[in-house]
């Protein structure tokens, strides 16, 4: 029982895995913007950016998992 994780923390770190992989394909797209208004500034925009996009992103793959079973079940 100590080795499986509750349900809460697995979203908790799916989120995240998401999160971080949003949050370098921007920087690696945006690099050129980093000069333009500060290393500071680009870092916080990009991890509100980061947050925003990896909650649309679960959410959507959650939804497409669930219609992807539907049509298994009545297929």
């Amino acid at each position: 029982m100590a080795d499986k994780q509750h349900p809460v923390q697995e979203k908790k770190q799916i989120k995240k895995a998401v999160r971080k992989q949003v949050y370098e394909k921007l920087a690696g797209a945006l690099a050129d913007f980093k000069t333009g208004i500060g290393e500071k500034k680009f870092e916080s925009r990009l991890r509100k950016a980061s947050k925003l996009f990896a909650v649309d992103i679960t959410k959507a793959s959650k939804k497409q998992s669930k219609l992807a079973g539907k049509k298994k079940v009545t297929a």
